[in-house]
This record gives C-alpha cells, sequence and structure tokens, in this order.
C-alpha cells in the first residue's frame, strides 16, 4: 500500500501535513467493520509471524478520528492550534476529543505484576516469601 497525506485546510505551520498510515487505509477499505490481521512481516528481514493479532487502539478509529488524534498529537495537545486547524471552535474540539477518548480503553501504565510473576520473581530469589505473600493477597 501506498501512503496517503491528508493536507489541512489550514496553512498553519506546526501541522500543514498530516501523513495517514497503511492502517489508516485499510480502515477506509473496511468501512469500519472489525479486521484481525493473521500475518506480519518485518521489513528489515524475512521473518513473518501468522496468528491473529488485533489493531492498535487507534487504528480502530476511523479514519477522520485518526487524523483528528494525529493532528492533536502533532500540535503538543494546543486545543488554539487545533481550532486554527479545524476552523471550529474551543467546544467543538473538546467534544470531540471527549467523544473519542470515550471510545478508547484506559490503558494501564504501571500494570500490577500477575501471580506468576510474583512467583516468578519469588523462585529468582528477587523477593522474600513473606513479600511473595503480600502482593498476592493485595491482587484478591
Amino acid at each position: 500500500m501506498r501512503h496517503t497525506y491528508f493536507e489541512s485546510e489550514s496553512t498553519h505551520p506546526n501541522c500543514p501535513l498530516i501523513p495517514m498510515a497503511d492502517w489508516q487505509e485499510l480502515t477506509r477499505l473496511t468501512q469500519g467493520q472489525p479486521l484481525v490481521v493473521e500475518r506480519v512481516r518485518l521489513q528489515a528481514s524475512a521473518i513473518a509471524i501468522e496468528g491473529q493479532f488485533a489493531l492498535p487502539q487507534l487504528a480502530q478509529l476511523s479514519a477522520e478520528d485518526q487524523v483528528f488524534v494525529t493532528a492533536f498529537v502533532r500540535c503538543h495537545g494546543s486545543i488554539k492550534e487545533m481550532e486554527q486547524i479545524f476552523g471550529v471552535s474551543y467546544p467543538t474540539i473538546k467534544a470531540r476529543l471527549n467523544r473519542i477518548a470515550k471510545s478508547l480503553p484506559f490503558v494501564e501504565t504501571n500494570p500490577a505484576p500477575s501471580q506468576s510473576e510474583i512467583l516468578d520473581r519469588l523462585e529468582r530469589g528477587e523477593i522474600r516469601a513473606a513479600e511473595a505473600i503480600q502482593e498476592l493477597e493485595a491482587k484478591k
């Protein structure tokens, strides 16, 4: 697939062109239907991995919302810049951000260790039995 670009109507210096990745093209082609990736190949080598892989959360957004999120990130989260780029008001930008945020599940950045991880750490001697018991009880 070739890369395409969304050119904003604005000539804003920080966000003149917003690249659209291949997965955005796939989103457009599938018209929002669920999609499962079954083969992934590393471009630099002949290594390919087959299985069933879910698309990343952002790739599951509509193409328009993907462009919006990309613009928001490229503008460093400045709603004022977003207003200029899209030619809409602050409340409109905020409402769209809130709608998109509700559609994305929260990603835990520091998840609690699983039971097997706690036991592995205990087995390697990284923690004592009392600490392992305490961590396992905290999970309940």
